[in-house]
C-alpha cells in the first residue's frame, strides 16, 4: 500500500520560479488512475488548445473564449486583436498616469482620489478581490465597489464621498450595455453628483463593448473617456481586462505584474504531461473528488487574511461555469461544484465541526501563503510567532479531515504579489477550462442567468399594473385577490404570492405612498394610494 509520504512525492507539484506549490496527494487518486485517465487527459489537451487558438468555444452563442490572449496578446487568432489588446493596456497605464499626477481631474479641479466602480457580478468579483489583496495604506486612489441595486448599500458608500464627490471618479462596466442592476447604478451615482452641483459626466468613465447601450450614452453625454471589453471575454474571466485592469491601475497596483503572472501560469498549464501541469493535476482532482458528476461541495479555505474574498471570486468563476442542467449533447446532467468558505483559522471555527462529524459531502481546498508579513516576527509562545500558529492551524486542520477519511486539495503560494495573484487567476480559469472539458459541459455560457433576469423583469411589470390599479381605485382599498381580478380583466395572470410582496414593499417605502388598512385576516388588508390627508 502506498503510503501518504509516497503519494506526497509523486503528485506533488512545484514551480521554484513563481513560488507555487499543489498538492493533490490527499484527494484519493488510485494508483493507476492517471494512466487510466490519460487518453481523456490528451483529448482535453486538444480541445485547450483548440480553444486557445481561436476555435468556436462556446457553440449557443457562436463565438470565441479569449481570456488566455489578455496576457498573452501574441497568441491572438487575428492581429487586430492582439493589437486592441495592446492598445487598451498602453491607454489604460496613461490614463491612470494622468490621474495620480492630477491631469486628468474633477469639475472643480480637485484630483481624483477616489474611485467608485459600478458593476455587477465579473465586472465587480474579481476587481474587488485584487483590489482587496493587494491594496495598502497610501494607495494613490481608494476604490468604492457598487455591485448591488441595494439603497441602503449605495447611501453608505455616498455618505463617506459625501464631502469627495468632486475628487471622486466614477467607472460604469457593463459588457453588454444593458444590465440592469449596473443601469440603476448608474443613476444612482448620476444623482449624487447632479445633488452636489456637480455634472456626472466630467466624472464618469465607461467600460462597455463598442456600440452598446451604454456606450451610445457615453458618447450623448461626453464622458471623459471609455476603454472595451469584447464579446470574446466573459464577464467571470475579465478581471484581467480593462475591467479590472483600470479600477487597480487607478488604485496604484502593478497591473503589468498581474499581467506577467498569468501569462508564466498559463504557459505552465500548456503542458501536455499531467504530472508538470497543477492546472492539470487540479481539475483532475475534482474530477476524483466528484466522480465526474454534480452535487459536491468544495470549501475554500484561504489562511491569509488578504484573500479573504477569493473563496467569494471563486463561486462566480466556478459555480457559473460548471452549474449546467445539460452537457454539449444536450443530455440532461446537471453538473457543478458548490463553492463555499471563509478565511482560516477564524471561521473555520463556524463549519470545522460539521466538516469533521458530519456528512462527508465535500472536499476542502486550503490556501497557503508561506510568507507572514513584511519584516520580522515576535514569538508568541513556544518559541513560535503568530504566523507559525497560522501555519500549525492549517496543517493540523489537514491531518484531521485526513484522519476522518475527508479529502483535500493544498494550493500553496510563497508571497501574494502581483505576479502571485496573476498566477492564481490564470490556474482556476484554466482549471475551471480543463474540469469543463472532462465533463463535457459548457463553460462559457449562463442561460439560468438569463431566466432570473426575465423573471425580474416580469416582478417589475406586476410592480406597475399593481400601481395603474390602485391610482385608479375610488373606493377605500382593495385586497390583494382585488388587485389580481382588476390586472386579470385584461387577459394576464397573475401570481398572487408575488403581487403580495410586491404590496409589502410598496407599503414599506413611504416614496409609493400605499398604505394599507387591516380588515381580518392579513391577505384581506385594504390597499390605496394615501391622500395628501394621510
Amino acid at each position: 500500500m502506498t503510503s501518504q509520504w509516497q503519494k506526497f512525492r509523486e503528485y506533488f507539484y512545484f514551480d521554484n520560479e513563481l513560488g507555487i506549490q499543489v498538492d493533490v496527494s490527499r484527494s484519493g487518486f488510485p494508483d493507476t488512475y492517471l494512466d487510466d485517465m490519460e487518453i481523456r487527459l490528451q483529448d482535453m489537451y486538444c480541445q485547450i488548445q483548440a480553444l486557445e487558438q481561436g476555435a468556436v468555444a462556446n457553440p449557443d452563442e457562436q463565438r470565441m473564449v479569449g481570456h488566455y490572449w489578455l496576457s498573452d496578446p501574441e497568441l491572438a487568432p487575428q492581429p487586430e486583436i492582439g493589437a486592441a489588446i495592446k492598445d487598451t493596456l498602453r491607454r489604460i497605464l496613461y490614463f491612470a498616469q494622468d490621474v495620480h499626477a492630477g491631469t486628468i481631474c474633477g469639475q472643480k479641479g480637485r484630483p481624483f482620489r477616489n474611485v467608485i466602480i459600478v458593476g455587477i457580478g465579473g465586472s465587480s468579483l474579481g476587481p474587488r478581490f485584487v483590489s482587496e489583496t493587494l491594496g495598502n495604506k497610501g494607495d494613490p486612489c481608494s476604490l468604492y465597489f457598487i455591485d448591488n441595486t441595494d439603497p441602503d448599500g449605495m447611501d453608505r458608500i455616498f455618505a463617506e464621498l459625501d464631502a469627495k464627490a468632486d475628487a471622486t471618479l466614477t467607472i460604469v462596466i457593463s459588457k453588454s450595455g444593458g444590465t440592469v442592476e449596473t443601469r440603476n447604478g448608474m443613476e444612482e451615482v448620476r444623482h449624487f453628483y447632479v445633488s452636489r452641483g456637480l455634472d456626472f459626466s466630467r466624472h464618469a468613465v465607461s467600460i462597455t463593448q463598442p456600440g452598446s447601450r451604454l456606450d451610445q450614452i457615453r458618447i450623448k453625454e461626453d464622458w471623459l473617456d471609455a476603454f472595451p471589453v469584447w464579446e470574446w471575454v466573459g464577464g467571470r474571466t475579465s478581471v484581467l481586462s480593462a475591467v479590472g485592469l483600470l479600477p487597480l491601475a487607478l488604485q496604484g497596483i502593478d497591473i503589468c505584474g498581474l499581467l506577467d503572472g498569468a501569462k508564466k501560469c498559463n504557459s505552465l498549464t500548456r503542458n501536455t504531461d499531467t504530472k508538470s501541469n497543477p492546472a492539470a493535476l487540479t481539475a483532475l482532482a475534482w474530477y476524483v473528488l466528484t466522480g465526474g458528476k454534480g452535487g459536491q461541495q468544495m470549501v475554500i479555505l484561504p489562511y491569509k487574511d488578504r484573500l479573504e474574498l477569493f473563496p467569494k471570486y471563486l463561486q462566480q468563476l466556478i459555480m457559473e461555469s460548471l452549474g449546467k442542467e445539460k452537457d454539449l449533447d444536450g443530455n440532461i446532467v446537471h453538473q457543478g461544484i458548490t463553492v463555499l468558505g471563509n478565511k482560516g483559522t477564524s471561521d473555520q471555527h463556524s463549519y470545522i465541526q460539521q466538516l469533521l462529524d458530519g456528512p462527508s459531502n465535500f472536499f476542502v481546498t486550503f490556501i497557503e501563503v508561506l510568507k507572514d508579513r513584511d519584516g520580522d516576527s515576535i514569538q508568541i509562545a513556544e518559541e513560535s510567532t503568530s504566523g507559525d500558529y497560522l501555519q500549525a492551524f492549517l496543517l493540523g486542520t489537514r491531518n484531521a479531515l485526513s484522519n476522518k477519511g475527508r479529502k483535500s486539495i493544498t494550493l500553496t503560494v510563497r508571497d501574494l504579489s502581483p505576479v502571485t495573484i496573476g498566477v492564481l487567476i490564470a490556474l482556476y480559469e484554466r482549471t475551471v477550462s480543463m474540469y469543463a472539458q472532462l465533463v463535457h459541459v459548457n463553460a462559457y455560457h449562463q442561460p439560468a442567468v438569463e431566466m432570473a433576469k426575465k423573471g425580474a423583469q416580469e416582478m417589475i411589470q406586476l410592480k406597475n399594473l399593481a400601481l395603474r390599479v390602485l391610482k385608479a381605485c375610488k373606493t377605500g382599498g382593495l385586497t390583494v385577490e382585488e388587485i389580481a381580478l382588476e390586472i386579470e380583466a385584461d387577459g394576464s395572470v397573475v401570481d398572487r404570492e408575488m403581487l403580495y410582496k410586491i404590496l409589502k414593499h410598496l407599503e414599506a417605502n413611504r416614496g409609493n405612498r400605499i398604505i394599507s388598512q387591516k380588515s381580518g385576516s392579513e391577505f384581506e388588508a385594504l390597499y390605496q394610494v394615501a391622500s395628501d390627508q394621510q
